[in-house]
């Protein structure tokens, strides 16, 4: 039996993630370490508490005692680290708490990681690379596009990142690293793009948008890139990066629309919004590498994904009603005015 550590595996991605290998994987352990801050949310495992396979600690990467200890008590073959400050608003009012986390927090798994000869697999964002001008369709990030960053969280995780990799050349720790676009699914905590759209036009309040909408997104169904991950732990080559994408690329606006087609909604709840500093063009990921050599692809449309996401919401109100009925609204409001 192998066993598996996912960190932040109590928010958007993590839980998913911690889904997946449970059913994909059911003679494995995962264990789930969270810190539980504002975008983790215990209420999102409740069905994996059932499983006996599963077991969730509460604790901060960055404590190094805690981590240690974890280690200590568990013998674990794979690390899988989502545990992460993400959004990137919140990096512009507060950037040192995602230096803390991201970098520092990353590094003391590396090195929990290295002391216990584990696997180490850090799950990145293409946010590393900038961005891409409107006007070249043709032109996508490859695992040799050079790192250029706009904001201090993804500043944040391009250091994590190379961390990652310093671990590897100098310590010989096994460790991978992905980097994957823009991912949708249920679990999406409201303060990201489609969630934030769908809870608004249920309750018939403003959508939010920045600038004109035209900034272009490749979307990722958060089950694709679970998939993907599990391949890079069981077949990736330690030392290695690998980009996941969608080939799912749409402009702001153009997904807001799309949610409000598939809800009836009317397109007057769109609100243009002044637009933030620094905000990044166009992503667009060149997946070839992990479908050359791991044979993964993505196996959800955009309007599929988007149709199960937007169910998802329709049919789990009180999950994402409990989260913006509490400190997130104070956080919107300050951001977008009053809703």
């Amino acid at each position: 039996m192998k066993t598996i550590l996912v960190t932040g595996g109590a928010g958007f991605i993590g839980s998913n993630f911690v889904y997946y290998m449970l059913e994909k994987h059911p003679g494995w352990r995962v264990v789930c370490f969270d810190a539980l801050t504002y975008a983790g949310n215990l209420e999102t495992l409740e069905d994996a508490m059932k499983n006996e396979k599963f077991r969730f600690v509460k604790g901060d990467i960055t404590d190094r005692k805690a981590v240690f200890s974890l280690f200590e008590e568990e013998r674990f073959d794979f690390v899988v680290n989502f545990a992460a400050e993400s959004h990137v608003d919140r990096s512009i009012e507060a950037p040192e708490i995602f230096l803390r986390t991201n970098i520092l927090g990353t590094q003391v798994l590396l090195d929990a990681c290295r002391k216990n000869n584990t696997r180490f697999h850090q799950v990145s964002t293409d946010e590393v690379y900038g961005d891409l001008p409107l006007d070249r369709p043709d032109l996508f990030f490859t695992e040799e596009t050079p790192i250029h960053t706009s904001s201090p969280y993804s500043a944040s995780k391009a250091s994590a990142d190379l961390l990652t990799m310093a671990y590897y050349r100098t310590y010989g720790l096994p460790v991978t690293i992905s980097r994957c676009s823009n991912n949708y699914g249920p679990y999406h905590f409201p303060e990201k793009l489609i969630p934030l759209m769908i809870a608004n036009a249920l309750e018939n309040k403003p959508l939010p948008v920045y600038g004109e909408g035209k900034n272009v997104r490749d979307w990722l169904y958060v089950r694709d890139h679970c998939k993907a991950i599990d391949m890079i732990l069981e077949n990736g080559r330690p030392g290695e990066v690998y980009n996941i994408g969608g080939h799912n690329e749409r402009t702001n606006l153009e997904v807001v629309r799309t949610v409000l087609r598939i809800l009836g909604k009317s397109e007057e709840l769109i609100k243009f919004v002044k637009d933030r500093p620094g905000h990044d063009m166009r992503y667009a990921i060149d997946p070839t590498k992990i479908r050359n050599e791991l044979g993964w692809y993505p196996e959800t449309d955009f309007d599929t994904g988007i149709q199960k996401t937007v169910e998802w919401y329709l049919n789990n109100r009180s999950w994402w009603k409990n989260i913006i009925s509490g400190d997130y609204v104070k956080y919107y409001e300050r951001m977008y005015g009053k809703r």
